[in-house]
């Protein structure tokens, strides 16, 4: 009888956290959408626009999602206070978070602004550099309407219900096809102006986002319990406390990722347009691939947490590893999928024969990434649930930082050991993918421990 009880609960939890995982996948895929319309319309524009745009998105996707972490991590908290029936704690929560917008918005703006040094460090070629600033001056603006459109998304998602979210940024993909086109390309009566017109559909999209977003949290009643719209309280202590403490580690742990990759664009850039053009295509399938790990990393979380708060340590382990093993069965077939079509994959992005030779190349280390890079990334997500934040960005530091980026630039520039310097964006493509594959296996060891001692408190 027990068992028979066990199986109904484990089909109800799987059809909610797939439901919601692919309500998530929808609107993530738009938004990746965004990303995949700007490389294609800057890569029929010009081979200079693409190489430009592949290491300014690469910046601004580093700000942005490092500070997204912040917010993205209030998840558990607020789907805790969903599972205990808490919601009229979630408002005053909320509005607490928005001190942390403010404030990541202030930081986010000051590197975006002046990435002048960054751009020197790396050694961008300074033909590049005048068209980057140029790129990065006008997305900066849009960064506290970015930050303000999470906060929706994260409390939409941590109440169970991330339809609305998915539909906004599906109608968005439409605005941002259509600006990017024209701003670009220019038509009735509009100066073309090449990847900075990216930089402009960026800009109106995100602000579009963030308007109706908001409208939404004020006039739909899925809202109404949660009291979201009362007088802005002071900042409190204690709550601010419990999100830096949260936040603070999973933001810096989302650094440590992301700064793996963009600087990874941005040493690629030393290798001349082609290289850096290829790097591009690569890292867009990557983060396309991404998406489906990413939505299940999100909903098994919100769904974990729920449980949690309402004292079901036991089923809420079972959700863990359900979520953990629907991501790697699904990656697998992702991963094939990219490895065998990786030749009509490419040709979709670029005509230009030598980005397309380089890109076929590195897509099929592409594949072995996303194997690891799912089950890192459903492992991170729900580690948060239990307030692990610091042992996973110790493991980042080390793998990404250490194997990832240092042994890639030195294979492509210098040589590892045996082999010689391959002068190629491959380098750092094998480096990357081992050592994400040491991370998963780091983090799906925790979580069993994590998780174990957590259902051993609850029933003693």
């Amino acid at each position: 009888m027990l068992s028979a009880v066990r199986r109904v609960f484990s089909r109800r939890d799987f059809d909610v956290v797939a439901k919601h995982a692919a309500t998530v996948f929808v609107g993530q895929i738009a938004v990746m959408g965004f990303g995949v319309v700007d490389t294609i319309v800057a890569g029929r524009h010009a081979e200079t626009s693409l190489a430009a745009l592949s290491v300014g998105s690469a910046i601004f996707v580093t700000v942005y999602v490092s500070l997204m972490g912040l917010l993205q991590a209030l998840l558990p908290i607020w789907s805790e206070m969903h599972g205990a029936r808490r919601h009229a704690d979630i408002g005053p929560s909320l509005r607490q978070s928005l001190y942390i917008c403010m404030a990541a918005s202030a930081a986010g703006m000051a590197v975006l602004f002046h990435p002048a040094p960054i751009l020197r460090w790396t050694e961008v070629p300074a033909d590049l550099q005048p068209l980057v600033e140029s790129y990065l001056a006008i997305v900066g603006w849009s960064l506290p309407a970015a930050l303000l459109f999470r906060v929706f998304s994260t409390v939409s998602q941590a109440l169970g219900r991330p339809q609305l979210v998915t539909w906004l940024q599906a109608v968005s993909l439409l605005v941002k096809l259509s600006l990017s086109i024209w701003f670009t390309f220019g038509g009735l009566g509009l100066a073309p102006m090449g990847v900075i017109g990216c930089a402009w559909a960026t800009f109106a999209v995100n602000f579009f986002l963030c308007g109706v977003g908001w409208m939404l949290l004020r006039t739909q009643s899925l809202y109404a319990p949660a009291q979201i719209w009362r007088k802005l309280e002071r900042p409190h202590g204690p709550t601010l406390l419990q999100f830096t403490q949260l936040g603070v580690p999973a933001s810096l742990s989302i650094l440590v990722e992301i700064t793996s990759f963009t600087l990874m664009a941005l040493y690629v850039a030393r290798m001349g347009t082609a290289a850096s053009g290829a790097h591009q295509i690569a890292a867009n399938v990557t983060a396309l691939m991404y998406m489906v790990p990413l939505s299940l990393a999100i909903a098994t979380s919100a769904r974990a947490s729920y449980w949690r708060g309402a004292g079901d340590e036991l089923r809420a382990r079972h959700v863990v590893f359900m979520g953990l093993l629907s991501a790697m069965l699904l990656a697998t077939v992702l991963s094939c999928v990219v490895l065998i079509g990786r030749s009509w994959i490419v040709p979709v992005y670029t005509h230009t024969p030598e980005v397309a030779a380089i890109a076929v190349g590195l897509l099929a280390w592409v594949s072995l990434y996303h194997l690891a890079d799912a089950t890192q990334t459903v492992s991170i997500f729900v580690l948060r649930s239990y307030r692990i934040t610091f042992a996973p960005l110790l493991v980042y530091c080390g793998l990404l930082w250490g194997m990832g980026l240092w042994g890639g630039f030195q294979l492509a520039y210098k040589g590892l050991g045996s082999m010689d310097a391959l002068r190629s964006p491959i380098a750092f493509w094998m480096c990357a993918a081992g050592a994400l594959v040491l991370a998963a296996a780091c983090f799906v060891a925790l979580l069993q421990q994590v998780t174990r001692k957590a259902v051993q408190r609850s029933m003693v």
